[in-house]
């Protein structure tokens, strides 16, 4: 095969003119091209109006090796060998089955690579099946009842089900491919295997998450579902027994292997891990607010025209900037045409996120805005000091919201201008439980309201428009990522634990739901190896 990068074609193109095109960039005749695919597309709207797509394609021709060697120095026209990731099959070599703790994308993929291996795993989640999780959370956004152990943080899927199934990620890895190939093969779209940008949804991910645990369940995986993890024994440095929760009856399973994925809300987990001498420490994070705009303005921020041909998806963005102060401000989880939501998951502490469908056709655009917290912003030196923080931020803007799960909202100009918020503009909150006017100064320190005061002004410059009066701020915005990172070595091995494999977003070492599925696959790879007997 032929990978053929940066073929720029305007909107629309058809298949006979795409194929135009690589047949002429590679100089040969129509009967020479045996086939080709999309490999990848993303769109250039930087010479607004005039916007293009830029295409990489795959293609396979006669005569493949002569006709890349008229391109040898092009590094435009490449040779592709795709890279297959293969699961190595195992035989239990021991009578102890593997236990993945949480069924978040981490979990899951750790989960279905021990299935796929022929070992089996056991898979605790403190929270309900996808199914039931739905009900449960449309039931907190209706009337303000929370379940502490199955809401938009805990329950299969993860955090990311309830967000929206953005898949982008800063990492290179071998094992994205076959993340994105088996969420297709789950039910996701196609498009996801292309697409610059690709995300799935909070619609269909239900979907695929319930369809990933049924593979599991026909590979000899076992998911225990409303069961908490609550302790471990160990025998000689090794992990020999996890102990589990269900309706206040502790429950026992010998094992050697223990992946943790237990997600960036396991603050009891972390207590309990902590206590059990595991070595941790803080790791730097942010928290700040949701911002909304009209989504109709933003595309046509972004793409020049208004109305725009359906073959453009809808506008999105993603912004950073530095400050002299050295603090910074960014964009994350930026929800085109989605809704603000509840994501508590600790009673009298609130907690919002971001959340759209497939279709990302609702009335606004929201995207966090995030200021960096390090370690040294603490009053503390403790491991858990992080999680304290989030946790004084979550209650004031309880409190600021008048203690019932309503957000406690402004508009930008009067934040901006530093007046009292008296009322909204055109656009309208979508945060489900209500809302009070508040200044995030009531729930905010005061090193993050200036930083998000300067950080606004200067996105102003690079989006014009971004800081109109009306536009919406809700908070808090404060789980973006994990505050603790649990120490583990080369092989994902805790150093305090032999058989515990810290994983995913939680432990430290992910940012999203690919980077979580690579990391889940990275730790299953290796604790796979402690059942050496192959087949």
């Amino acid at each position: 095969m032929i990978r053929l990068t940066n073929l720029i074609f305007p909107l629309g193109a058809s298949h006979s003119e795409i194929e135009k095109g690589i047949l002429s960039r590679l100089h040969i005749e129509s009967k020479q091209l045996k086939s080709w695919k999309l490999f990848k597309k993303s769109i250039d709207a930087r010479k607004k109006p005039s916007i293009m797509q830029v295409l990489t394609i795959l293609a396979s021709v006669k005569n493949e090796d002569r006709v890349l060697h008229r391109f040898i120095k092009d590094k435009n026209v490449q040779k592709y060998v795709a890279e297959p990731y293969l699961i190595q099959h195992y035989a239990l070599s021991k009578k102890e089955r593997p236990i993945v703790i949480g069924f978040g994308p981490a979990g899951m993929f750790a989960a279905y690579y021990l299935a796929k291996a022929g070992l089996c795993p056991i898979v605790l989640e403190r929270g309900a099946p996808v199914e039931e999780r739905q009900k449960q959370v449309k039931h907190f956004w209706k009337t303000g009842q929370l379940n502490p152990n199955s809401n938009v943080q805990f329950g299969e899927g993860g955090a990311g089900t309830f967000s929206d199934g953005k898949l982008t990620t800063g990492i290179k890895d071998r094992r994205i491919r076959f993340v994105l190939e088996t969420f297709v093969q789950y039910g996701a779209p196609e498009e996801i295997l292309y697409l610059a940008k690709p995300h799935i949804g909070t619609d269909h991910l239900v979907d695929v998450v319930r369809n990933m645990r049924l593979a599991i369940q026909g590979l000899g995986g076992e998911i225990i579902f409303h069961a908490r993890f609550v302790d471990y024994m160990q025998e000689n440095g090794y992990i020999s027994e996890v102990l589990y929760e269900i309706e206040q009856k502790i429950h026992t399973i010998r094992t050697h292997t223990c992946i943790a994925a237990m997600g960036h809300s396991a603050r009891d987990i972390f207590s309990m891990l902590y206590d059990k001498g595991i070595p941790m420490e803080p790791k730097s994070f942010a928290v700040g607010m949701r911002i909304e705009h009209s989504q109709a303005w933003l595309d046509q921020a972004m793409y020049g025209q208004k109305s725009n041909p359906p073959e453009l998806p809808v506008a999105d963005y993603k912004m950073a900037v530095h400050l002299p102060t050295g603090r910074s401000l960014y964009t994350f989880c930026m929800c085109p045409g989605g809704e603000v939501v509840a994501a508590a998951s600790e009673s009298g502490r609130l907690v919002v996120n971001g959340m759209s469908n497939h279709a990302r056709n609702g009335n606004n655009a929201n995207s966090a805005l995030l200021v960096g917290i390090s370690p040294k912003d603490f009053s503390s030196l403790h491991p858990l000091a992080g999680v304290a923080f989030q946790r004084q931020l979550e209650e004031n803007a309880f409190h600021a919201g008048g203690d019932t799960y309503a957000a406690p909202v402004c508009c930008v100009g009067d934040f901006l201008q530093k007046r009292t918020p008296s009322g909204l503009g055109v656009i309208k909150p979508t945060y489900p439980l209500g809302i009070k006017l508040a200044e995030p100064e009531k729930y905010l320190p005061t090193f993050i309201t200036e930083t998000l005061r300067s950080g606004l002004a200067a996105m102003e410059q690079k989006l014009h428009g971004f800081t109109v009066d009306d536009a919406v701020l809700t908070g808090v915005e404060s789980r973006s990522s994990s505050p603790v990172r649990i120490k583990r070595d080369e092989t994902c091995e805790s150093i305090g634990l032999h058989g515990l494999y810290p994983c995913g977003e939680g432990a430290g070492y992910a940012g999203g739901i690919t980077s979580a599925a690579v990391d889940g696959l990275r730790c299953a790879e290796n604790a796979s190896q402690r059942y050496y007997n192959t087949v």
